[in-house]
């Protein structure tokens, strides 16, 4: 079991710096195609409406939704599960569509900034033949009611049935590497930067999806996961939570780093050492 090799009770590492030399080596190495070899696999995916909708402008470019942080952060994360385990990983993160061939070979995939996300129908089949042939699913970066629902209304398309349920302090996905009581709440830097909160604001300036529920509808995570019938774990959901800005923006700020990117890493670690484990 992966989960064996883990010795490392805490979070025990310094500030990842961009120009390191260790860590630009990291970033030149190319993918190697092996077996035992981990790749983190983003989905490119749709999304309805427009400007501030499917799309954005941040950081002087157009960004679409499914894109968000990437691949800066895969870089980053991926880099720090080799420092912090035994696992074997690609250095470069591919991202696919769900209806792409490629994606039988990967068991773990991940979803960003999932609010306005819309699926086809061919997608949402293959997103079902995908899952219940042993992939898993992280969805992350998501936030408030609206984007709630427009999430939990894709999914049940594909599994109509299947209801989402919170992750309850004791599950196994906690405690895989470092011993979590729940998902933390990471918000994204440039909100940390401006109000000093651990969520995104939830006003017009958040650029999320409406309605948010205000304060009440942003300010604690829901941890959730999708069970299929004998009660295996499919997909997972950190909502109110913004993990992978964690990764991204980890060498910007030394108090970001220590209050919420170690926390991060935490988090993942578990996530994609259970996937990869069950």
């Amino acid at each position: 079991m992966l989960n064996s090799m883990f010795m490392v009770p805490t979070i025990a590492v310094s500030l990842l710096l961009a120009d390191a030399p260790e860590f630009e080596a990291f970033r030149q190495q190319q993918n190697v195609e092996e077996p035992g070899r981990f790749t983190f696999v983003r989905i490119e995916y749709d999304s309805v409406g427009g400007y501030g909708e499917a799309f954005y402008n941040f950081e002087g470019r157009f960004w679409h939704r499914w894109e968000t942080d990437y691949p800066e952060a895969e870089r980053n994360l991926l880099y720090r599960i080799e420092e912090l385990s035994t696992i074997k990983v690609n250095p470069q993160p591919v991202h696919l569509r769900l209806t792409d061939e490629a994606l039988t070979k990967y068991p773990f995939v991940y979803m960003c900034d999932v609010g306005w996300q819309y699926l086809s129908n061919d997608e949402v089949a293959a997103l079902r033949t995908y899952l219940d042939r042993g992939g898993f699913l992280w969805a992350d970066d998501f936030w408030g009611d609206g984007e709630w629902e427009n999430f939990a209304q894709q999914m049940a398309r594909a599994y109509p049935k299947l209801k989402w349920e919170n992750i309850p302090a004791g599950h196994a996905i906690l405690k895989m590497v470092f011993p979590l009581e729940t998902c933390p709440q990471v918000p994204a830097k440039v909100f940390w930067d401006t109000y000093r909160t651990s969520y995104d604001s939830p006003f017009r300036d958040g650029g999320h999806r409406l309605p948010t529920g205000g304060i009440k509808g942003v300010d604690h995570v829901k941890f959730q996961g999708l069970f299929d019938t004998d009660r295996r774990l499919l997909a997972v959901a950190t909502h109110n939570s913004d993990i992978g800005d964690g990764w991204e923006r980890e060498g910007e700020d030394v108090e970001f780093f220590e209050k919420f990117s170690t926390q991060s890493y935490a988090i993942s670690l578990n996530i994609i050492v259970y996937a990869l484990t069950h």
